[in-house]
């Protein structure tokens, strides 16, 4: 009985997670995803007493998943140089958000199209650990004497350029499904290629940053 139990849940967050970044929240239904899992409509209450919990949770699994597969380093030594170790972060979100079993950022995609601040507290548990680790390396590139707007700027523009990949795509995507010629070109690159590009433009705006920082030329602006 514990194995069923066990089973039912897994195959319900599965289904949860592929029905949720297909449809999103508001438009998926218990039924589909009960459906999709084998399940008694009931044993959603059973094991996460609503809809709500369910989502939260699929989000979470859909999320491990996709950390488990491309670990936040890299691949890379935490005794490596700094620009390593920022190459190997940008590697690891890069790679994740090619991957189309990366269901977390579908799942997101569709919370920002239809917002229902449902998932706030399980997505600040699992990326602020994240974002805390890419911004201690970019502030051992800037230096002492950087301050933390500056820390803040220059992760807000590396992770611009790597989420940009995921604008690209769905833009291209939507374009492609109504029969409209419009939209950015493929990017003939492979993930290395953009990884190096997106890391040798960030290591140079920041050492360029660094250097003004200790030269004194800058004043900050608010």
């Amino acid at each position: 009985m514990a194995r069923e139990s066990v089973s039912t849940k897994g195959r319900l967050l599965e289904a949860a997670c592929t029905v949720f970044a297909a449809k999103g929240f508001r438009d998926a239904t218990v039924a589909e995803i009960c459906e999709e899992a084998g399940a008694n409509i009931a044993a959603v209450n059973y094991h996460f007493r609503d809809k709500e919990t369910l989502y939260a949770e699929a989000w979470r699994l859909a999320f491990q998943r996709s950390e488990a597969a491309h670990p936040p380093d890299g691949g890379v030594d935490s005794k490596a140089p700094a620009e390593e170790r920022l190459r190997g972060r940008i590697l690891s979100l890069v790679r994740r958000i090619v991957d189309p079993e990366s269901l977390d950022f579908a799942i997101v995609h569709k919370e920002l199209a239809n917002p229902t601040g449902l998932l706030v507290k399980v997505m600040l548990e699992s990326l602020e650990p994240l974002r805390l680790a890419l911004e201690a390396v970019v502030r051992e590139l800037l230096g002492d004497q950087a301050s933390q707007h500056q820390v803040q700027l220059c992760h807000m523009s590396i992770r611009g350029q790597c989420f940009d990949l995921l604008s690209r795509e769905q833009w291209r995507k939507l374009f492609a499904e109504a029969d409209v010629n419009f939209g950015p070109p493929p990017l003939e690159a492979g993930i290395d290629s953009i990884t190096d590009h997106i890391t040798r433009f960030s290591v140079a705006g920041i050492r360029d940053l660094r250097q003004r920082n200790e030269n004194g030329e800058l004043r900050e602006r608010r």
